[in-house]
């Protein structure tokens, strides 16, 4: 399965949740239950994921520890918050650059409505 398909599930699963749940709990329990899913739909999950920074082929630090990592391809950084700021997207991007991914999901359960604040960040796919 492409990062990009993959991409595609975890948004369907996701917005699947929400509809059922609705804004207001906390992101660890929506993080937990997308995971959940996610594996009962077959992908392989990854939660809390350590990342580290190589700096000058040194590890400098594991700085961030990913949301969820999806079937190897995919970081999932999930919020609760009433809306996501530009300093989100750019986190996200650059979290999925230090783990060396193609792809990012920025999805942010606190929203109203999922579909406004779901956010894909792209990193030089290569599919």
């Amino acid at each position: 399965m492409s990062a990009n398909e993959t991409s595609g599930t975890i948004i369907d699963i996701s917005v699947k949740i929400h509809r059922v749940l609705g804004p207001g709990l906390l992101e660890s329990v929506y993080q937990r239950i997308l995971a959940y899913e996610l594996r009962k739909a077959g992908l392989e999950v990854e939660t809390e994921v350590p990342v580290q920074v190589i700096w000058d082929g040194h590890v400098i630090d594991e700085s961030f520890r990913a949301d969820m990592i999806v079937n190897g391809k995919v970081l999932v950084e999930l919020k609760s918050i009433e809306a996501t700021k530009p300093l989100h997207r750019k986190q996200t991007l650059t979290y999925v650059r230090l783990a060396n991914l193609s792809l990012g999901l920025l999805i942010n359960f606190g929203s109203h409505l999922l579909k406004d604040d779901i956010h894909r960040l792209a990193n030089n796919i290569q599919e």
